[in-house]
């Protein structure tokens, strides 16, 4: 019996694509237009490195410039190579649209094992490898804006906008051409645990409505809810340290590259990355069930599953033997487009990529627009209102002298009330009412048109709608 052939990550992005605009009335060439990648531009460039030149092969690829600037991770792994760049590029074109951040899609990759080298080796080719797109126009602040991806974090960004703030010297914006910065390199507060966060914020509102939990057999709250993790990254420890420690969700199982943890009463996830941090994996962690094979944890039975590292890792070999009811993509394409059939036909709702791990390109506007305006979220009105709160204070206390001691405020009371917002609780608040927004548009499809089955379809026709939208203001 011949094993049906898996679409590649591409193919699946195509053939997901392909079945919402079915359920569209499009123009075909409007169609088409917003299908196709726009441009993709490959580098190759030399670096001296260990006393040779070692020659590296880049990617940077523009989906959409519906909206400018277009928007997309820079990812550092041996496995990029171009279709897989131009699959990115295409989600990003529809995640920006579905959240509404006023960005075209776009990604890049950098084929390299970051791991193989010294920081200050990798500093030279992540500097060339800036000023070969930077000198194209492929970074800019107008026109093209990385982020983090796999294999990059806040350290290659800030690289990244130094080296290019060196070649536009009187560029007063400089330092929004890349997001994802550290903090004292333009940062913003929240960026990093931004897509971990997003997740969270997706479950939460996933758990406000009933026809959803129904549609999963789930009821109640996150309070309680049996969790497992594929990948304790920064989105997926992020997302099962919030779930657990403000949540109430029970942790059961963690997947690692050198296999899984489970327990039944729940993993510490602060202690599980700390050895991840020193050991490098989680074998030899005292506590919980280590198994070998770590991705037959996926199978185990579980509330909600939440695979946060690789693509495809969920697919036709093992789609029928997940047990969770309930999938919430945190990776880029964890699901296969075979496996999806399969998954939906057994009645398990998936929480769709496109939505699901939107934190990171939330959080990274929020920290572009706060580049072009010169000044942290914050600064202006914080005092202000805690003047203000402090003006309720004191006519409430003045009430409660006259009514007795009985009815005095609390000091925890007053402590919070009186604190006006910071940037992070700014970011914060920003980025919940993001994804509320942008999860109760596909859930009004969703439930609302009889032709719709699953959420990552109406993610599709949302967000397409938009993307045609912008096309058609434009004059196409």
């Amino acid at each position: 019996m011949s094993i049906p052939k898996e679409p590649s990550f591409r193919e699946s992005v195509d053939l997901m694509f392909n079945r919402a605009v079915a359920l569209m009335d499009l123009p075909p060439g409007l169609e088409e237009k917003i299908r196709v990648c726009n441009a993709t531009y490959t580098v190759r460039f030399g670096v001296r490195l260990r006393g040779q030149i070692q020659t590296f092969t880049g990617y940077r690829s523009v989906h959409s410039e519906h909206k400018e600037p277009v928007k997309g991770g820079i990812r550092f792994a041996m496995g990029v190579n171009q279709d897989e760049v131009e699959a990115l590029a295409a989600l990003m074109t529809y995640k920006c649209a579905l959240v509404e951040a006023p960005f075209g899609g776009s990604k890049g990759g950098l084929r390299i094992d970051p791991r193989q080298y010294e920081d200050h080796e990798l500093e030279r080719i992540t500097r060339r490898f800036a000023y070969e797109l930077a000198k194209r126009d492929l970074i800019h602040p107008s026109q093209n804006v990385p982020a983090p991806d796999m294999g990059t974090g806040e350290r290659e960004m800030a690289w990244i906008a130094d080296q290019y703030a060196r070649m536009n010297t009187t560029d007063i914006n400089a330092i929004a051409c890349v997001t994802g910065k550290p903090l004292n390199a333009g940062g913003i507060s929240g960026r990093v645990e931004a897509t971990g966060r997003g997740v969270q914020y997706a479950l939460r509102e996933f758990f406000r409505d009933k026809r959803d939990m129904e549609k999963a057999g789930l009821s109640g709250s996150l309070d309680g809810k049996r969790v497992i993790v594929q990948g304790l990254g920064n989105v997926g420890y992020h997302a099962a340290k919030f779930l657990s420690e403000e949540d109430g969700s029970i942790i059961t199982g963690i997947i690692e590259r050198d296999g899984a943890l489970i327990s039944d009463t729940g993993l510490d996830v602060e202690a599980v990355r700390a050895w991840i941090v020193k050991h490098g994996g989680v074998s030899g962690f005292p506590d919980g069930q280590f198994v070998a094979e770590g991705s037959l944890v996926l199978e185990e039975e579980c509330d909600i599953l939440i695979p946060a590292a690789l693509e495809a890792v969920i697919n036709l070999t093992n789609a029928a033997r997940i047990k969770a009811p309930l999938i919430i993509e945190a990776a880029n394409g964890p699901i296969t487009a075979g496996a999806d059939d399969i998954l939906r036909e057994m009645g398990t709702v998936i929480i769709p990529d496109m939505y699901a791990n939107a934190g990171g390109v939330t959080v990274s506007y929020f920290e572009w627009v706060k580049n072009l305006s010169h000044i942290r979220f914050g600064r202006m009105q914080r005092r202000q209102e805690e003047a203000r709160h402090q003006l309720v204070v004191d006519e409430l206390e003045k009430i409660s002298e006259a009514m007795g001691s009985q009815y005095s405020l609390t000091d925890r009371f007053k402590q919070k009330y009186l604190r006006g917002a910071d940037e992070l609780e700014l970011v914060r608040s920003g980025l919940d009412d993001t994804m509320r927004i942008a999860y109760q548009s596909m859930r009004d499809v969703w439930h609302e048109r009889g032709d719709v089955e699953d959420l990552r379809t109406a993610a599709y026709l949302v967000s397409i709608d938009k993307v045609a939208a912008s096309y058609r203001a434009k004059g196409l």
